[in-house]
Order: C-alpha cells, then sequence, then structure tokens
C-alpha cells in the first residue's frame, strides 16, 4: 500500500474557545479526487486554513509527502505544489484570459516583467494546452472581465494549473453556476484527477453525485469526521441525512 500524500492526523484547531476543528484525521492518496462535504461550521473552510498555512493547528500532524505543512509558512507550501481555489473567482478583470495564465505560470516574477518579457515556447504551449483544457480557447484574447461566472471560475482553475500543482484545494466551484456550467466543471475536475491531487468542498449534491462517483467522500459535523464512504453509502447514512442532507440540495456553509 503506497504512502498517502496528504496525512492529517489528530487535528484540532479552536479560535476563542469554540473547536472549528476536533481531532480530525484525513488521508488523501497521489491522485486521487476526494469530495469534502458538511454542514454550516463543519470546519471546511478552517480545514483548508491548516493545509495552505493559513492557520496553524493546535495540535496534530500534517504532513504533505515529507514534508510537515505545521512548520511552514503559506508561501513555502504553495511552492509545494498545494493551490487554493476560493469560492469566488479572483482573476485580473482588465487583462486578457491568455495574460491571466501568463501571469500564473510557474516561477517567481513580477507582473510588469511576467508582461514585458518574451515567453518562451514551451510556456506559450503550456498556455495554450491550459486554454484548451478550460475549454476558454475561444476567448484568449477577451478580457477576462467579459466572462461568464462559470468561465471565470474556469479560467481560476486554469491559473492554478499554470503553477503546476500536486495537490488542488477548490472550494463550491459549482457556485453560482447554470447546469451547463456545472456539468462542464465536474467535468474538468475529473479530467485532473490522477495526473493532479485534489479535494473539493461543495454543497451541491447532484454536483457531488457527478464528481464522486465511485470515489470516496468525507463529510465533517462539529469540526470532526461524522463518516467516510462512496456516494450512495454517505447519501443513505442516517447520521448524515440529519445533519447535512436533509436540509436541502445546496445545504448551509
Amino acid at each position: 500500500m503506497s504512502h498517502p500524500v496528504l496525512v492529517v492526523e489528530d487535528v484540532t484547531k479552536t479560535y476563542d474557545g469554540f473547536r472549528a476543528i476536533n481531532a480530525l484525521t484525513f488521508y488523501l492518496d497521489q491522485g486521487e479526487l476526494r469530495t469534502v462535504i458538511g454542514p454550516n461550521g463543519a470546519g471546511k473552510s478552517t480545514f483548508f486554513d491548516l493545509l495552505t498555512g493559513r492557520a496553524k493547528p493546535d495540535t496534530g500532524k500534517i504532513e504533505f509527502g515529507n514534508d510537515d505543512l505545521t512548520a511552514l509558512n503559506e508561501y513555502e507550501i504553495n511552492r509545494l505544489g498545494i493551490g487554493r481555489k476560493f469560492q469566488t473567482p479572483s482573476v485580473y478583470v482588465q487583462l486578457t484570459v491568455w495574460d491571466n495564465l501568463r501571469l500564473s505560470l510557474k516561477g517567481s516574477r513580477s507582473v510588469w516583467s511576467a508582461l514585458t518579457r518574451r515567453i518562451a515556447s514551451d510556456q506559450a504551449g503550456r498556455i495554450d494546452e491550459i486554454l484548451k483544457l478550460v475549454r476558454l480557447e475561444a476567448k484568449a484574447r477577451l478580457p477576462a472581465g467579459q466572462l461568464a461566472h462559470g468561465e471565470k471560475q474556469w479560467l481560476e482553475i486554469g491559473m492554478l494549473l499554470a503553477q503546476d500543482p500536486k495537490l488542488l484545494l477548490v472550494d463550491e466551484p459549482a457556485a453560482g453556476m447554470t447546469d451547463e456550467e456545472t456539468h462542464r466543471t465536474g467535468e474538468l475536475l475529473v479530467s485532473l484527477a490522477g495526473k493532479h491531487s485534489l479535494i473539493v468542498v461543495e454543497h451541491d449534491m447532484t454536483f457531488v453525485r457527478q464528481i464522486a462517483q465511485n470515489r470516496k467522500v468525507t463529510v465533517l459535523h462539529q469540526g470532526g469526521l461524522l463518516c467516510e464512504g462512496k456516494f450512495d453509502d454517505v447519501q443513505a447514512n442516517p447520521k448524515v441525512r440529519e445533519v447535512y442532507l436533509g436540509r436541502g440540495k445546496h445545504g448551509t456553509r
């Protein structure tokens, strides 16, 4: 059995007496796509904060490969290959889709040098590859501000991919999307599994069913692990239905 790429063991995080993460243990395999669900206050955002160094655990272990994430700063964790996409897309709206990806290419650079320096052919090829993957090749020269909401989400996923991450943390990618955009987003994330490891936080159960398929789903509740398993098993679990699924398709944050 291979060693998991991400190891979270007995992690606790408290804010002003409130235990946001409670003795959480979580393992992710190399190339795995894992969906994490849970009701309001379950600890999903704090979980991502801990993985990216935005917050530090009070107790417990977080390891990515051979690296102890609890000892590293945010930028150091990012350099290890952990990229995070927040729920609200953050793109450079006045720059073209192409230039957004150009700015995101792996390596240290200032915005000015990134936009004025001649781009290498392999870098241009990588941008074209990402544009095709996120289905934005026809809009490469448009300002990102002209994209529809779903297209901005795809662009931001592309910007993460330009950094060549090993692990992608994706927060509610289907929020605010049309049904067609949601389905295409699911196809995109599934296509990334294997080459990348992914953790996706989501509330839309139709979307979760699409991307989970025969994959493991993790349910958080009150900062701890409520259960894990295949989507159908999780959906049928009485405890899950009580604390989460019974609250509606989209649940609460």
